[in-house]
């Protein structure tokens, strides 16, 4: 298998994964204060959205490599 088919094939995953998803939250704690040897933190939640022509894209993308990347 050849690098374009293996390209091809994670557009096309990724995309069809964002277009079932649409969105991902991920926690960042991010350090507030430090005093001395006592610091303060707090997690804050994130979420972000994946818009649906970039996974429309990554698919459509993946399907060009795909039939384009054949050797004959």
């Amino acid at each position: 298998m050849n690098a374009a088919k293996t390209i091809a094939i994670v557009l096309i995953i990724t995309g069809a994964l964002g277009l079932v998803y649409q969105q991902f939250s991920f926690t960042k704690e991010t350090t507030q204060a430090k005093l001395g040897p006592l610091e303060l933190s707090v997690k804050e939640k994130e979420t972000v959205s994946i818009p649906l022509w970039v996974s429309l894209g990554a698919i459509g993308l993946g399907v060009v490599l795909l039939v384009t990347g054949r050797k004959k």
